[in-house]
């Protein structure tokens, strides 16, 4: 697969392949951000070499070794970047100064990066302007190492796809086991992340793409509030579900990114209440954050996998413990009717923001979904050689966006989910938050049949769905184990209600502190594949 991966010196050359990183590159690659800046604060360590450490182990464990497949490209201007931020340092400055982050490929990058959504389609030309969230990134003094994997044009080609697997890539691993799926779409977000590969990484989700690779990674993963993250940029699916947002290894870290792209963009009108709300969220970091909330425990959303109750069943007993009030179970209204009128939402949304967003790439031979459609039949070797594109061609089918059909149904999904759905669960019994169990631990990778996620009643979406439909914020978090692979719990409320969510998730990590680093399995109970030279 074609990788623009530019040549480096590596810290570790004199190391044997299989040979354990230096004690110091280890730590760092697991390090918080507020550690890396306490470090970067004492003269202890500067971007430029963490960048380099960063950009060592994605030779050594992504293109090497365990072979992840995560990082589609590095940026070839990362190492001058952080230098350049290391000469303007001082003592004041935001918490993601000189931090480097990945970004998912569906991120424009103005640059000489690529953005290609993981389709040999886009890869004839660089997009010409950063994303708003790319250039938030950059004004905070982050340094944009790279670009995330994902499933191709972010799962919505086909619902016969195998998560975390695109023409330009391939398929990512799971970091935690190798035969086992990261969940998509943002999957090579969090299988980096994971891995050590970077401090945080920027994800997008429509209905679960950053909420399941975060948990099955065991990671943390925050779905905001449709328009306090401007999608001006970003390959889109549907502007009435898509936004982007943080998936890091605490909350705090997470909190912290969430800081940095939140804001309203003119770019993007559904931002235009954002600046309203977005705010420095690491404010709401309280280890007593559980202290008098009011939880209720979406039971219909449990009961798929035994794993996930288990675990589930566990974090309600340490937020009880915690001073939390927990009621279980409660009723989430018309969890079995969002699925027909969001998927009729997404086909005309496609349609109509695929062409939108074509039109604003130049150098390249696609500029319609039908143009794409023609590509991957002409490319079917290398695009299709798993699965096809119905969702692609159902999309095609649909009329503009002023057809009835289109109008009733993006009603209906707003209506049910929101107002008569999680806002009227919230009131009915004065909730802070509404608790679910992840979808559970990874499921094993099969190009044929694609993902095997466990879905219990199939008139319900998944654990995603309500708070993704609404448009309304969405975090996971890890909670336990289940042989050995991680395993998370989700927490959703009203719009705008990101500081409860961390308030709570954080209170909640503090007493159970789930995270562990990855042993690169081959598989589960199997052998560690050691890191390449």
């Amino acid at each position: 697969m074609p990788r623009r991966l530019f040549a480096r010196t590596l810290l570790a050359t004199t190391l044997l392949a299989g040979m354990p990183l230096c004690a110091q590159e280890h730590d760092d690659a697991w390090a918080s951000i507020a550690r890396l800046q306490q470090r970067m604060d004492d003269g202890a360590l500067d971007s430029h070499a963490l960048t380099q450490q960063f950009l060592d182990r994605i030779h050594r464990i992504d293109q090497n070794g365990p072979a992840l497949h995560a990082v589609l490209e590095t940026n070839p201007d990362a190492l001058k970047i952080a230098a350049a931020l290391d000469a303007k340092r001082s003592k004041a400055h935001g918490p993601l100064y000189g931090i480097p982050v990945l970004l998912k490929d569906n991120i424009d990058t103005g640059d000489r990066e690529s953005t290609t959504a993981g389709s040999l389609a886009l890869q004839a030309a660089p997009a010409p302007h950063d994303a708003t969230v790319a250039a938030k990134l950059r004004a905070a003094g982050a340094v944009i190492l790279g670009k995330a994997n994902l499933s191709e044009w972010a799962n919505f080609r086909s619902s016969h796809a195998s998560s975390g697997w695109s023409a330009v890539g391939g398929q990512t691993r799971n970091p935690y086991a190798l035969d086992r799926n990261p969940c998509g779409s943002s999957a090579g977000s969090a299988a980096a992340v994971a891995a050590g590969l970077a401090t945080a990484a920027v994800g997008t989700e429509t209905d679960g793409s950053i909420i399941c690779p975060a948990a099955m990674n065991g990671l943390v993963g925050i779905k905001p509030t449709l328009g306090l993250v401007s999608r001006a940029g970003i390959v889109p699916i549907s502007h009435n579900q898509d936004t982007a947002g943080p998936i890091a290894r605490s909350v705090a870290d997470a909190a912290a990114l969430l800081g940095a792209i939140a804001g309203s963009d003119p770019r993007d009108p559904a931002t235009a209440e954002a600046d309203r709300h977005a705010t420095d969220y690491t404010k709401f970091l309280d280890p007593d954050g559980l202290k008098g909330k009011r939880i209720g425990v979406v039971r219909e959303l449990a009961g798929n996998e035994p794993n996930a109750d288990r675990v589930l069943d566990a974090a309600i007993a340490t937020m009880k413990a915690q001073g939390a009030i927990v009621v279980d179970p409660v009723k989430l209204p018309h969890l079995r009717e969002l699925g027909d009128a969001e998927m009729t939402v997404m086909l005309y949304d496609f349609k109509h923001d695929i062409d939108a967003y074509l039109a604003t790439r130049t150098g390249l031979a696609v500029h319609t979904l039908a143009d794409l459609i023609a590509f991957d039949k002409a490319h079917a070797a290398e695009e299709m050689p798993w699965f096809g594109q119905e969702l692609f061609e159902q999309a095609q089918a649909k009329g503009p966006l002023s057809d009835a059909a289109y109008r009733e149904a993006l009603a209906k999904a707003k209506r049910l989910s929101g107002p008569e759905g999680i806002d009227a669960a919230l009131k009915a019994q004065h909730l802070d938050a509404l608790l679910a169990p992840s979808w559970g631990p990874a499921f094993v990778t099969d190009p044929v049949l694609g993902d095997h996620i466990v879905s219990g009643d199939p008139t319900i979406g998944g654990v995603s769905q309500p708070a993704a439909v609404a448009g309304y914020p969405s975090i996971t978090v890890p909670a336990g184990w289940a042989h050995g692979l991680p395993v998370g719990i989700v927490l959703f409320g009203a719009k705008w209600s990101e500081p409860a969510l961390i308030g709570i998730a954080y209170g909640f990590e503090q007493h159970t502190h789930a995270w562990q680093p990855p042993k690169f399995l081959d598989t589960v109970g199997g052998k560690p594949v050691a890191p390449g030279r």
